[in-house]
């Protein structure tokens, strides 16, 4: 199996993520029986579901499984896996007081154009932008596109600004060194700066705004490396209250990933 490319992580990872589950598992006394499959292809069936967005139907077929089995493992191994990664990378609040320079940027999380029970949290939900119903983050990372933090998710309805504060990074950056577009000017971050009615950008505006813009590439790379779990980007479609355990999850795989 080409690991990285199926489980997104590579064959030593796994092996030390499936350790610590055992580890946990051991020690709560909990057996690993009752699966026709081992703990190994537990977590790997598990993170290929997360790397690919297939369907539990589809899983079980390449498994020789039913799909309530494969509900079953989806359920049990996610809160496994986020507690035994609980300690990768770090807080938000850490990186600012280390004095790193950051990026920041907001992502939507498709959920699919699903009907609510509260039509207002459907409403909530629906991006004008994006035209599709998703949930927003906020991402920070370094110059060099390492993942740093993700955000807890807001209604997909908010613009950055406002999803900026929502989840709280605004008070956490205020005074911290960080850059962004034009959404988060008001937020004290480093912007391009804005054109003038009336009148062209100096030269020297035409220079600030190509250095600021090449630099927030970095964050637009994350993102892209962030979305390669096709379940944040081609439409989460489980029940949505679990969403942010699974967006959790997800960054801890990554920071896991690169080492933090």
């Amino acid at each position: 199996m080409h690991y990285e490319s199926t489980t997104g992580l590579c064959d030593e990872d796994i092996d030390e993520l499936v350790g610590r589950i055992g580890e946990v598992l051991e020690s709560r006394g909990q057996s690993l029986l009752g699966y026709r499959l081992g703990l190994r292809q537990q977590v790997e069936l598990t993170l290929i579901l997360a790397r690919h967005n297939i369907s539990q139907a589809l899983a079980a077929d390449m498994c020789g499984i039913s799909q309530p089995t494969v509900s079953r493992i989806w359920r049990r191994i996610v809160p496994l896996a986020t507690h035994v990664l609980a300690m990768s990378g770090i807080c938000l609040s850490q990186a600012v007081a280390q004095g790193s320079l950051l990026l920041v940027d907001g992502t939507p999380i498709p959920t699919g154009n699903r009907p609510a029970a509260d039509k207002q949290v459907e409403k909530a939900n629906y991006s004008g932008k994006h035209h599709a119903q998703c949930l927003n983050v906020q991402v920070a990372a370094t110059t060099d596109a390492t993942l740093v933090a993700v955000s807890d998710p807001v209604p997909g309805s908010r613009h950055d600004s406002a999803a900026l504060s929502l989840c709280g990074w605004d008070t956490i950056l205020t005074g911290a060194d960080w850059i962004a577009d034009t959404a988060y000017t008001a937020h004290g971050a480093l912007t391009p700066i804005k054109k003038t009615p009336g009148r062209e950008r100096l030269e020297w505006e035409k220079e600030f705004n190509t250095a600021v813009s090449s630099t927030r590439a970095a964050i637009e790379h994350t993102i892209a490396t962030l979305k390669k779990w096709k379940i944040l980007s081609t439409g989460y479609r489980h029940r949505l209250a679990e969403l942010p355990s699974i967006i959790t999850l997800i960054t801890k795989l990554e920071l896991y990933r690169t080492g933090w």
